[in-house]
């Protein structure tokens, strides 16, 4: 076990205490998440970002209830204080916290910590681990907010960012697609001295731009960007509001939308997408294929359902392979996405150049992950090596321009031309190879996914009904109105 892991497991065990004092799952990173900003602003000698009088050994000289008291105070003063990266991501910030022996505890243990070897391996690293840890416990339901990280690394390596390009994450998360996106970008620029001071300043500050709706999750993706050395704008609010339809035009577009319908029902409240949807991931890909730039590209995870969905799902597939090249389709194996029990797919495409909006889509490429793999979980781990068939699939092309070969009805790639999909009226649920593991009990799902699975299907169906009633409720409202005038 690496330190990194040693240090993620005895970070994850502090949830004990935590539990003790009667917080919930969802909560525990949120709450570790202040006091190692402040032990880490120690550890990394950035503590002039932190006002006098509030930095870490001022917390922990203390004990007892004046303790308590203080942590109060401190995470208060410290969302109006101190640097604007420390403002943001204490801002409303507050303590579960109820008894004081239980903040003793945890400012000791956190203070035990390996921080030499933590810092040599990488704070980013750690932290990130234990995010990790936390969206893999079901009962947290963090899943929703986190992409495995052998899935964005694989993204990442197919898309392939350059520096100077603007990349964006319109479902930002915990940040892991920009994080992974910046690591690619200085692994391949001897970590950016092979530019020039203006391109280093411009991929320190300007390249990278995410939007997340929740605010503890932003607050969780402020600090794991800032362990990586970035400062780029991470904007609050709903990318299907008009907030989104403000940002700037993207070279690349990595995401992962959130499944489900929006929010408390109803549709998005953008008023420049051509189709009207209540379905988050359509409504998601519009934003994404509209918010590229001429030859921009995207790889962006979906449901099945997105790819199958008749009337407005099927109108959206065909404006996307119309305005796009969708050249490559990943159907995921079941379990990446373990809290959600869902089926799901990598989409990648690329806009089309100037002036091009028909057309853009000739074949698509589709490889199955899915038949024949294992059930990913807790048993079973997803790993990096697990997507190596399909990187090498995909060749070295960005925009799946590579030579590659269909490997017909026995093989996990084949083609399909867009006059083929356009008689499966546009769906893009392509499925050919036998399932050799129907009725083998051993390759059933952990009961907990399947429970998983459940729960989500109900509530969307639930979310779908509320979004339809809303809508028959406004339309009724707008024919009285009609009626009476």
């Amino acid at each position: 076990m690496t330190t990194t892991q040693d240090i993620v497991q005895k970070l994850w065990s502090l949830c004990h205490i935590l539990r003790d004092d009667g917080i919930k799952y969802l909560e525990y990173v949120t709450e570790l998440t202040f006091l190692l900003f402040l032990k880490m602003a120690k550890e990394t000698e950035v503590e002039e970002q932190l006002p006098e009088g509030y930095r870490w050994s001022d917390l922990e000289s203390l004990d007892g209830i004046e303790q308590l008291d203080f942590y109060k105070k401190m995470l208060i003063h410290l969302g109006t204080h101190g640097s604007q990266r420390v403002q943001d991501i204490f801002t409303d910030a507050q303590t579960s916290l109820r008894k004081p022996k239980n903040l003793k505890k945890l400012t000791e243990d956190i203070d035990k910590l390996d921080w030499y070897s933590a810092r040599h391996e990488g704070l980013g690293d750690m932290y990130e681990g234990l995010l990790e840890k936390n969206a893999n416990e079901t009962k947290s339901g963090a899943g929703q907010y986190f992409t495995p990280r052998p899935l964005i690394e694989a993204m990442v390596e197919c898309l392939k960012p350059q520096p100077g390009e603007t990349i964006q994450d319109p479902a930002l998360g915990t940040g892991g697609f920009l994080r992974a996106a910046d690591s690619y970008i200085k692994a391949n620029t001897d970590e950016l001295f092979d530019l020039n001071e203006r391109q280093q300043q411009f991929q320190r500050r300007k390249a990278l731009i995410g939007i997340e709706l929740v605010p503890d999750v932003r607050r969780l993706a402020q600090m794991n960007l800032m362990l990586r050395g970035i400062d780029c704008d991470i904007l609050i609010g709903d990318t299907l509001s008009p907030l989104g339809a403000e940002l700037p035009k993207a070279d690349v577009i990595l995401t992962n939308p959130p499944f489900g319908t929006k929010k408390g029902g109803g549709r998005p409240t953008r008023d420049d997408f051509t189709y009207v949807t209540s379905n988050k991931q359509l409504a998601f890909l519009q934003h994404i294929y509209r918010g590229l730039k001429p030859g921009g590209r995207a790889a962006v995870v979906l449901p099945d359902n997105v790819l199958f969905e008749d009337n407005t799902g099927q109108k959206i597939r065909a404006d996307l392979m119309d305005k796009c090249n969708l050249h490559t389709v990943l159907r995921l194996p079941t379990g990446i996405f373990y809290a959600q029990g869902v089926k799901t797919n990598v989409l990648f495409f690329q806009r089309g150049p100037a002036g091009k909006e028909t057309g853009n889509t000739k074949a698509v490429w589709f490889f199955d992950l899915r038949t024949n793999m294992p059930s990913f979980g807790k048993r079973t781990p997803f790993g990096l090596e697990h997507l190596k068939p399909f990187l090498d699939a995909y060749g070295e092309d960005p925009n799946g321009g590579s030579r590659r070969k269909d490997e017909g009805e026995d093989g996990r790639f084949r083609k399909f031309t867009r006059k083929e999909i356009s008689e499966r009226s546009e769906s893009l649920d392509v499925r050919w190879l036998r399932d050799d593991s129907e009725g083998r009990t051993e390759d059933l799902p952990d009961p907990d996914g399947i429970a998983a699975e459940i729960l989500l299907q109900l509530q969307n169906a639930t979310e779908e009904i509320q979004a339809l009633v809303e809508s028959l409720s406004s339309d009724d409202n707008d024919a009285g109105m009609r009626v009476s005038s």
